[in-house]
């Protein structure tokens, strides 16, 4: 009697509990779900980054073909000691002093100045400025690509977490009447026992049938938080209680027979990334071949320059002055302007080398692509047949699960007057959890499989316009 107090008082807390969790819980449709994912989930913001990135870049290479423009002004003080005999400033390490070589160290000084402008342009390199900046933009389609294909991943990603939880769920309530049904069970069989009408070895069978439903009640809600823990690690929220559209286990979508065409394949998110990076490749294999070819530039430069020195320094040492303003006052201007071209021949056989292994990459990338087409291919005519099989289970698990509830019935009629055993009424009672679980999944594994033939498709439309 105490064990029965217990397990029934234990199952009565276990019911008001959940009672309450549910009331708790904040609705969640498939929709929002998606909405929170694409707007929270770290990899998505990451993508939309990379790609705004990219198109910052186009705009840099845009700018790389301007002439570099130079502005410098110095103003200096020192001595102009000149000394015959060859010099280098390696890595800029030494003064540009010019004056007369004298027989002895002089300390005289004065102020000098450097005003300086330069234009160095690229003006003409084949080409290359050009293919800089396409294959830029290559680049930013690529990372555009990158993005869509992610966030639409993603948003097939979220849904079947969204279905799997559904379904988790049902297969939990399935699993709490199981229990329900159990406890029922128990009680009639244990006051059968003590009233003598059957023997006491039947009440302890249907306290461990308790007991197997509950430890099967607890593995369900297990697999049920790791569920919901995965749909909020998607949306990027914290792990909590969802509770979902009852609309997965009410009805299936109205249109399934919707064939997948070679026209969703050609515009499918993950394909037309695989296709931009094959296009980035091609574009950087054309770039590298444009070093192949000389450049030619146009230079300017305007110079004017400030000393206290006079000219005649060389032959009077006291030809100088060291007040500031005459020492920094433009004296002499000089300007040159010039085209060049220059070309490092030994960079042909460099760039041809570089070009081969680009065109590899290219080769390997569109393999790439050719395997990723096969395989979305292979998954619409897989979501085709799961559609159908999924059709086919959905029809029959009303049948299962109206016989096997006859056959519990019967057996528990049965066992109440003495015409069946035990053994009986509990291989009823599992064929009867086995129909109701395959009736939850029934409806989950249509809306799975549908959703498998819309990821195939690249059109996650598709999935939601069923919706409402």
């Amino acid at each position: 009697m105490r064990f029965t107090i217990r397990y029934s008082l234990l199952f009565a807390c276990f019911v008001v509990s959940v009672h309450h969790a549910l009331q708790a819980q904040e609705f969640l449709s498939l929709k929002q779900a998606v909405q929170t994912a694409t707007e929270n989930y770290g990899r998505i913001k990451a993508k939309a980054a990379y790609a705004e990135a990219a198109n910052a870049a186009v705009v840099q290479a845009r700018r790389d073909y301007l002439p570099n423009v130079s502005l410098s002004a110095q103003q200096v003080y020192g001595t102009i000691n000149g000394q015959s005999g060859p010099s280098y400033g390696f890595g800029g390490l030494a003064a540009g002093s010019s004056g007369p070589s004298l027989p002895d160290q002089n300390w005289n000084s004065a102020f000098g100045a450097l005003y300086l402008g330069n234009i160095n342009w690229d003006v003409f390199a084949f080409g290359r400025a050009r293919e800089r900046v396409k294959t830029a933009e290559a680049t930013a389609k690529r990372d555009a690509d990158d993005y869509r294909q992610e966030l639409f991943q993603h948003q097939v990603k979220v849904a079947s977490a969204y279905l799997n939880l559904v379904a988790a769920q049902r297969l939990t309530e399935s699993y709490r009447k199981n229990l329900a049904r159990a406890d029922t069970f128990r009680q009639v069989t244990v006051t059968r026992a003590l009233n003598g009408l059957i023997a006491g070895v039947d009440s302890s069978q249907a306290n461990a049938e308790v007991s197997s439903a509950h430890i099967a009640l607890v593995k369900a809600l297990d697999v049920q938080r790791e569920q919901a823990n995965r749909l909020a690690v998607l949306m990027g929220v914290d792990p909590t209680e969802f509770r979902l559209d009852s609309f997965f286990v009410a009805r299936i979508p109205k249109v399934l027979d919707t064939p997948v065409g070679d026209s969703a394949f050609a515009t499918h998110p993950e394909l037309q990334w695989y296709k931009s990076r094959v296009a980035v490749s091609d574009r950087q294999a054309k770039y590298l071949r444009t070093h192949s070819f000389p450049t030619v530039s146009l230079v300017g430069v305007l110079q004017t320059r400030a000393s206290g020195f006079s000219s005649n320094y060389a032959q009077d040492l006291y030809a100088y002055t060291s007040r500031y303003w005459d020492g920094i006052h433009p004296t002499r201007t000089n300007y040159l302007v010039g085209l060049g071209i220059t070309w490092n021949i030994t960079q042909l056989s460099r760039i041809s080398a570089q070009v081969k292994a680009q065109q590899l990459v290219s080769k390997g990338l569109q393999e790439e692509y050719q395997l990723a087409d096969q395989t979305l291919r292979a998954q619409a005519k897989l979501s085709e047949e799961r559609i159908a099989n999924a059709l086919e289970n959905y029809r029959e698990a009303p049948n299962q699960v109206y016989a096997s509830a006859e056959a519990y019935r019967q057996r528990s009629v049965l066992y109440q007057n003495g015409l069946a055993n035990l053994v009986d009424v509990t291989q009823a009672l599992y064929a009867l959890v086995r129909a109701e679980t395959d009736r939850d999944i029934a409806y989950n594994n249509v809306w799975q499989a549908f959703l498998l033939k819309a990821a195939a498709a690249g059109d996650f439309s598709l999935f939601t316009s069923e919706l409402y």
